[in-house]
This record gives C-alpha cells, structure tokens and sequence, in this order.
C-alpha cells in the first residue's frame, strides 16, 4: 500500500480536530511542511505534547515524516533564527530534516471528545457541557463524533456535574489514578476538609486561571497550574482548587489522539513519544 499524502493526514487531523475551534490567539495547523509540500508522503507520525530537542531527536530516530506537536513550537513571531535558543534549534533541525510539523493545540481542548472532555474522564460518570461554548460550532457538522460520555458540545474547558457526590479523598484517588500521577496538588476549602461532597467541578487543561474567571460557584477547580492568589480566592470562597502541572493534564490524551488519527488514515503509523515529558518533577 501506497503511504498517505500528508495533505490526507492532515485533512483527517483537522476532521477529527477542526481549526475552527482553536482560540483566536492560537497558532495552530501545518507549521512546517514536507519539501514536497502536501503532496509528500507521509507514513509515520510522531505525537508529541513538546517539541524538544529530546523528542526531535527521537522523531529523527524514527524517521517520523510528521510530528504533531499538541503545544505550537512556533507560536510568537520571529524576527530572525538564533541557533543559540533551543526552540530555535528544534525548528531549524526538522526543517533541515524535511520533518513536518503540525500543531492542533486549542483546538484538541474544544473539540468533543479532545482533551478536556478526557480530563473531565476523571470525574467517572456524569453530565458536561463547555464552560465557553465555541463561536464555530458550524465546523462540527458532520466531522466530529461526540465524545465517549455521549457529550457532543464544543468549546474550552468543561463544567461537570458528577453521577453522585463525592468525597474528597475520593475525587482526589480518581483524579490521580485517570492522570497516572503519584501526587497532586490540593487546596481544600474548610467544608471540603470537613467532610463536604464535591459536586460539581469545572476542569481546564493546561493553565485554568484566565478561563475560570467565568465560572461563578463549582465545589472544585481541576487543572494545570493557578496564579497563587486565584487560588487563595476559590479557596476562600468555598471551592477546593486541584493542580496537577501543566502537561500533566494533557499529556495522557496522546494515546486517544493517535488511535483516532491510525483510525482516520489507513497506511500510517503513529506512535507517541516517550522524550516527551512534564519538566517540573515532585522531589
């Protein structure tokens, strides 16, 4: 079998996570392309959360065509290349490589069934729905299934209402156990450290504290990383803030992501990387 263009890869990779949904900050999309454009060959990806030297080299390794890298290695503009800055480097190396690029970033949080939908996961079963629904649901029509919970909205971050309420031990056991993590982070209001259930939750991928300024009053706060005084306000107000660090909270998506993409594109090979790692480590 003849391998896939990587036009067919990356059409299917904006099915499945269409542009549309990414924020208007965002840089996402084909990155760096193949020397042969779209119409080179592409049968084996790389996914990635970070871009690193690491996992450039792993990609190298493994003769990858395409990575997907969740996080835009080339987010601000650049004036000029310098060799001397490691994201720099990266960029320079896989262009020299032919190695493409491609970033889905935001538009994997808002997408049904992306990574705040399996982050809401943890929660076990229950209903969702987006904390800021998308302004492009239009770009859903007909691309993208609902996620497995059987909720189909689009947008950033999530807003869960468990089965049944929970203690927070318990949420905590079910919140490590679904990310793999040995430890997170806890700031539990006084009724919660009393014995209170938790809820309801609202959850964000990567860094919450801009997108949860719009939630009024959940039981619990799940993310990445919160400035220290957002924290001490939720808290204080009655809501049990959990951090987990940033990558940790997307990280494990990886797996369902390059399932759905091997799914989408018959011939192609993707693997995840094993370089790809959270940079701040519990001593």
């Amino acid at each position: 079998m003849e391998a896939p263009s990587l036009a067919q890869v990356v059409a299917a990779l904006e099915g499945l996570f269409p542009l549309g949904l990414a924020e208007p900050w965002d840089n996402v999309g084909l990155l760096v392309p193949s020397p042969a454009g779209l119409d080179g060959r592409c049968r084996r990806v790389l996914c990635t959360i970070d871009l690193t030297e690491p996992v450039l080299d792993e990609a190298l390794r493994a003769h990858a065509d395409l990575v997907v890298a969740y996080h835009p290695p080339l987010f601000a503009p650049l004036r000029r290349f310098d060799a001397t800055r490691s994201g720099d480097r990266v960029l320079l190396r896989a262009i020299r490589a032919g190695l493409a690029v491609h970033s889905p970033h935001t538009a994997v949080d808002a997408a049904p069934g992306g990574v705040n939908d399996w982050l809401a996961d943890a929660f076990g079963p229950g209903s969702r729905r987006p904390i800021v629904a998308s302004r492009s649901v239009g770009v859903l029509e007909g691309q993208v299934a609902p996620s497995a919970a059987g909720q189909g909205a689009a947008g950033q971050g999530r807003l869960v209402e468990l089965a049944g309420p929970l203690a927070l031990p318990d949420v905590v056991a079910r919140i490590k156990a679904h990310l793999g993590l040995a430890h997170v982070r806890v700031a539990a209001s006084e009724a919660h450290r009393a014995g209170a259930a938790i809820a309801t939750a609202a959850v964000c991928a990567g860094a919450g504290g801009k997108l949860f300024e719009v939630v009024d009053r959940v039981d619990l706060l799940l993310t990445g990383e919160m400035r220290h005084h957002d924290v001490l306000a939720r808290v204080a107000a009655g809501t049990t803030v959990v951090l987990c660090d940033h990558t940790n909270t997307e990280r494990g998506y990886l797996e369902q992501l390059g399932a759905r993409l091997a799914g989408a594109v018959p011939g192609i090979v993707v693997t995840i990387a094993t370089q790809d790692r959270e940079p701040l480590a519990v001593c």
